[in-house]
């Protein structure tokens, strides 16, 4: 069974600047910094933020599972910015999807506002497609409010 769930975050920041957080590793400092209850601690193991790069993903306690997942960045496109992980370790893997990637791509809406438009690709064998039913935006949602929130407050006259 493949299913595919998206959500679009408009934010009050210009594409661009919305893209150099998601676009680089500035997104794993963010999540670090202000979510590391909700969205747990992410650690670099290998790379710089572009295609190969190596990510642990420590989930905050009293989550479900084995409690970590290990994601590698497959696709960074600057020109359209999309950027594209998938789970090789852990997370929804350990509860028995085949396949989880999430992909993120900042879409201009105006000039003073974008559109983070995330979605979730998953593959899980059609005797445990009750699975699919755990599969939501919520925390990418919660994270694309972050980095708006973190970009119009960073802006703002002090």
């Amino acid at each position: 069974m493949h299913g595919l769930v998206v959500a679009n975050t408009v934010v009050a920041a210009t594409a661009c600047s919305v893209w150099d957080i998601y676009g680089s590793l500035q997104v794993v400092t963010i999540i670090n910094t202000f979510l590391p209850d909700v969205l747990g601690t992410v650690k670099v193991l290998e790379g710089d933020g572009q295609v190969g790069t190596l990510l642990n993903v420590t989930f905050p306690l009293g989550t479900p599972g084995v409690g970590y997942m290990k994601e590698k960045i497959t696709k960074v496109n600057y020109k359209k910015r999309v950027k594209e992980t998938q789970t090789i370790e852990g997370g929804f893997l350990a509860l028995g999807f085949k396949r989880y990637i999430t992909q993120y791509k900042i879409i201009e809406n105006n000039f003073t506002s974008s559109i983070i438009r995330s979605t979730i690709k998953y593959e899980v064998d059609d005797k445990l497609s009750n699975l699919a039913s755990i599969v939501n935006t919520k925390l990418v949602e919660t994270l694309a409010e972050t980095v708006g929130k973190y970009l119009t407050e960073k802006k703002a006259p002090p």
